[in-house]
């Protein structure tokens, strides 16, 4: 528990929600995203797998709420614990009066302390993140093409596409697996926030196709769901799209191309650069939706020690500053060797012009997202050698930057 004396007017308390505190956080949650059409059949409840409610108390009053959901996310192939901040949330009559501050300090505090390196979330307005140390490095999209064109996608007879059976669970986990630990940012849909059960997957109305190559082996799959109506208005929406070959990629479009007759757009939830798109034998790619993706180096030693390439070696010395965790500003050494990369605390930096990072350029640099180039352009990234930019470059470049869940 934290207290704090937040102005001359106002005390406030931060602390773990309970049960207890469970109707009122429910009831916050309704005034800033909306109230249900239907309302909730069961009781409010906090007490879910891999979720840690925080609070702001004004007088007695929860004025503020924040929940800290528990995640792995792939960054340079390796899963990090994550701190996915959701459901934030601050009472209209407590607006402006920065009680997010006080709710970040012991929300990320408890999250570094279980072991979280990074912290993630979908921003409604990124401004108001920024201050805590948060950048954008991706977005979560929902894009439209005409379902007709899928189906003109080149047949490929090296795959079968068939309905999913709960015997494929392992195939399909493993796909997902696979290509996630070769992209930067996406959750690894395994641990406490996931439901391991192939009941999650299966029993629902809506389908799971997959791709199955020659030799048996399922080479990609698809979640879908139909929706409702046919004609002009209709949609085919596309939760999941992945797979291991071109020829999976062919197969699962064309099978979705099949329902043109009823259906006249496919929608497609995806991020950045997919290699979907690459398929699509048209231009046609609308952006309906976009939910950006920010994230925070939260704990920079844990973060930094991940897989690198083979053969760099190198003693990379740098600054964090300006970063809302205090504790976190400073000097670094990051050390490359036998394909790992290492990071600890260093009392003094030997340079007149220390390389320094925003915590924002920070968290584009490890996530791929931008350049050392752009980064000293956008005033992220200041000082040290800039010949030695394309080694920090190639340490945590190379992989595309992606998200494909939402929470």
């Amino acid at each position: 528990m934290m207290v704090m004396r937040h102005d001359e007017a106002m005390t406030v308390t931060v602390r773990a929600l309970q049960a207890d505190d469970a109707d009122v956080a429910r009831r916050l949650g309704e005034e800033a995203f909306g109230v249900p059409v239907t309302p909730p059949g069961e009781p409010a409840s906090i007490d879910q797998a891999g979720f840690h409610w925080y609070g702001s108390f004004a007088g007695g009053v929860l004025a503020a709420r924040m929940i800290d959901r528990e995640f792995d996310s792939y960054f340079g192939g390796a899963a990090v614990p994550t701190c996915g901040i959701a459901g934030v949330t601050v009472a209209a009559e407590f607006r402006s009066r920065g009680l997010l501050s006080a709710l970040f300090t012991e929300t990320l505090g408890a999250a570094k302390e279980r072991g979280a390196a990074v912290s993630t979330l979908f921003p409604t307005a990124p401004a108001i993140y920024r201050r805590f140390g948060y950048e954008l490095i991706s977005s979560f999209d929902t894009v439209q093409v005409p379902t007709h064109v899928l189906a003109s996608v080149p047949a490929s007879g090296a795959v079968e596409v068939r309905r999913a059976h709960p015997a494929d669970l392992d195939a399909i986990r493993t796909i997902y697996d696979v290509w996630a630990q070769e992209q930067n940012g996406p959750l690894s849909r395994r641990g406490i926030s996931f439901d391991d059960s192939a009941a999650d997957l299966l029993d629902r109305p809506d389908g799971v196709s997959v791709a199955v190559d020659p030799a048996g082996t399922v080479s990609g799959f698809a979640r879908w769901s139909r929706g409702q109506g046919y004609g002009d208005e209709a949609s085919l929406t596309v939760v999941d799209l992945l797979a291991t070959s071109a020829d999976g990629y062919r197969g699962l479009l064309r099978t979705l191309g099949s329902f043109s007759s009823v259906t006249a757009r496919t929608r497609i939830d995806t991020s950045g650069n997919d290699l979907v798109r690459l398929f699509v034998p048209s231009a046609h790619w609308e952006i309906m939706h976009a939910a950006p993706y920010m994230l925070k180096v939260l704990d920079v030693c844990a973060a930094l020690d991940r897989p690198c390439l083979p053969g760099l070696t190198a003693d990379l010395t740098f600054m964090l500053a300006g970063d809302f965790l205090a504790g976190n500003n400073g000097g670094y050494v990051l050390e490359l060797a036998n394909g790992r990369t290492g990071c600890s605390r260093a009392s003094t930096v030997e340079a007149q012009q220390p390389r320094t990072f925003t915590p924002a350029g920070l968290a584009q640099m490890y996530a791929g997202a931008q350049s050392s180039a752009n980064l000293r352009v956008a005033g992220h990234l200041s000082g040290g050698d800039p010949n030695q930019d394309l080694v920090w470059d190639a340490v945590f470049g190379g992989r595309q930057t992606h998200i494909r869940n939402f929470f």
